[in-house]
């Protein structure tokens, strides 16, 4: 999965697509799976950088909304070359993002039972 953050600074997206040609003009789309709509979209020629086995992409992603999911598609026009899921999250760094972050509260009881937590 690929993680997008909510700024309005460039990101890059690495990609393993299914073939590419260097000459060839890719479209990128980017689908929001809560509203069904385009979000973003744009066509690159030549602006794939290769690093090591994947392709990568630098742009400015504006229309994201923080945790949300959304669907990335790449085409050059007549086939699907790939296709993969963004999250947006603004949690950093993001080996520390945990879906409860700010919203789980610690339980405290004067009763005898024993609370484990984890």
């Amino acid at each position: 999965m690929i993680i997008l953050r909510e700024v309005n600074t460039s990101q890059t997206i690495k990609v393993i697509p299914r073939e590419y040609y260097t000459t060839t003009t890719y479209s990128v789309n980017i689908t929001s799976d809560s509203e069904n709509k385009n979000v973003y979209s744009h066509n690159f020629t030549d602006e794939f950088t290769l690093d090591r086995y994947w392709y990568q992409f630098s742009d400015f992603f504006t229309n994201l909304e923080e945790n949300n999911f959304y669907t990335l598609r790449i085409s050059d026009f007549q086939k699907e070359v790939f296709r993969g899921r963004i999250f947006c999250t603004n949690q950093f760094p993001i080996n520390t993002f945990s879906v409860n972050s700010g919203e789980y509260t610690t339980t405290t009881s004067t009763n005898e039972f024993i609370f484990y937590e984890e």
